[in-house]
């Protein structure tokens, strides 16, 4: 009798066979050991207070053996959200052109951003088409390239590096505007 087909008292009687249980229960699983072979992992985020309202992107990438080598962000004026979520992924794109790297693996939590960038969504922005033509370009200049969507709290890094970035952008705003001589 197969085993799916049995009732849930008699699974519980069968004797438990530890033979079946093949290789170490702490080997890398597939997606670490293609991170040892080569793969740079970013993770990028955009935002904007208000929206369009102060702009800001924030990255972090890391080398195949997981040691953090980069540190990106920007203050970019009134944007979008969605515009600061393609800024971050051009500075992840363009760093890794710079730096030689060819298998690069982007995750992000813009899920509008990442379905685009995978052909599921069409971009209908105007304002967004030219970003999203440049990042497929240099995605193309890449021997690899993936990109995944994960949830808010697993872009925590590059989330913080966004917000300081519309802080300090924010801070200097206000501060030229102190300083401008009354009319």
């Amino acid at each position: 009798m197969a085993r799916a087909t049995m009732g849930r008292e008699a699974r519980q009687r069968l004797p438990l066979h530890w033979g079946v249980m093949s290789g170490n229960l702490f080997e890398k699983d597939a997606s670490e050991k293609e991170a040892a072979d080569g793969w740079f992992t970013a993770h990028c985020d955009g935002g904007s207070r208000g929206n369009p309202g102060p702009a800001g992107y924030g990255a972090v990438i890391e080398d195949p053996e997981g040691t953090l080598v980069a540190r990106l962000s920007e203050f970019l004026g009134r944007q979008t959200n969605n515009y600061a979520e393609y800024k971050g992924l051009l500075a992840v794109l363009e760093w890794a052109l710079r730096h030689g790297v060819s298998r690069l693996r982007v995750v992000s939590d813009s899920e509008l951003m990442v379905r685009q960038m995978k052909g599921r969504y069409k971009v209908k922005s105007p304002g967004l088409r030219p970003l999203w033509e440049e990042a497929q370009r240099h995605a193309l200049r890449l021997e690899k390239f993936e990109m995944r969507h994960t949830l808010r709290g697993g872009n925590k890094e590059a989330d913080r590096l966004a917000n300081a970035a519309m802080d300090e952008g924010m801070r200097k705003s206000a501060s030229r505007q102190v300083s401008k001589p009354a009319s």
